[in-house]
């Protein structure tokens, strides 16, 4: 990694739509679905749908710090889901689905939680975004990985994640890849 290459780990419900949307950002030199957060080791999809692992679906973006900010990256995962259902995103519902930002150092610990505070005075209602240092990240199966774009005419690809890159794609124009 050079020296303005950093990570973030990101969760916001099905990894499937912000693995879809990152992937267009310039500045993102790679998108990973996978799993962290919880207290089993080498998780599966299969061990991570009965919630008793303790992990959240996530992505870990490896990117250009000097092309886009993590702050940036940042508004763009809160456009991407509802940070104030609680372990859930729509009818995905589970301690696995839950909006969550794994930080990993201390400065972007302090912009994610100066970012939920600005976002916090706009929405009635709390945003419930998890804040916790990164811990082993585990890459999901071949099969999740660029899913959206492997598979998008699969129902749930067609209906609930083309409307939201459509706004993200909107939105964030600026940013994304040509």
């Amino acid at each position: 990694m050079s020296s303005t290459t950093e990570v973030a780990t990101l969760g916001g419900g099905c990894f499937w739509c912000i693995d879809a949307a990152f992937r267009r950002v310039k500045g993102v030199l790679s998108v990973c679905s996978g799993y962290t957060g919880g207290h089993t080791d080498n998780p599966t999809y299969k061990t991570i749908c009965t919630g008793n692992s303790g992990h959240a679906e996530v992505i870990k973006v490896e990117f250009d710090a000097s092309v886009i900010s993590f702050e940036t990256l940042l508004a763009m995962f809160f456009t991407l889901h509802d940070a104030t259902q609680l372990n859930r995103q729509g009818n995905d519902i589970g301690t696995q689905y839950r909006s969550v930002v794994y930080y990993h150092n201390e400065q972007q610990q302090v912009q994610t939680q100066a970012v939920i505070a600005e976002l916090q005075s706009h929405v009635s209602e709390p945003i419930v975004t998890e804040v916790s240092p990164a811990t082993t990240f585990y890459p999901a199966e071949h099969y999740h990985q660029d899913y959206y774009n492997e598979n998008p005419e699969q129902g749930y690809c067609s209906i609930l994640i083309a409307p939201k890159l459509h706004k993200f794609e909107t939105e964030f124009s600026e940013f994304l890849n040509g």
